[in-house]
């Protein structure tokens, strides 16, 4: 009888991307709202995003929306890029 073992060792993938920091102030900066379609995300993601810019002065630039199941698809992340957004929200909600 012949007995294979296997070792866990083996290729690694790429390290982990790491936030970007965030920014000292938000006076003037543009907030965009990325929206999981889980019930609730919106409207809690948008009302954060408002009480927000009243506190900082910064403006709630843009919302796009996105599957709770999957990364953000490059067009949904261009269109936020391209609308000058400066931060995002983004979270779940049920």
């Amino acid at each position: 009888m012949t007995v294979q073992v296997y070792a866990p060792d083996g290729a690694t993938g790429p390290d982990p991307a790491t936030l970007a920091p965030s920014p000292p102030v938000l006076s003037g900066l543009r907030i965009g709202v990325l929206d999981n379609t889980k019930p609730n995300a919106g409207l809690l993601l948008g009302q954060m995003a408002s009480r927000l810019a009243e506190r900082t002065g910064a403006i709630v630039a843009h919302t796009e929306t996105k599957n709770a199941a999957l990364a953000a698809p490059d067009q949904v992340l261009g269109r936020l890029t391209k609308e000058m957004v400066q931060v995002v929200l983004t979270g779940t909600a049920d």
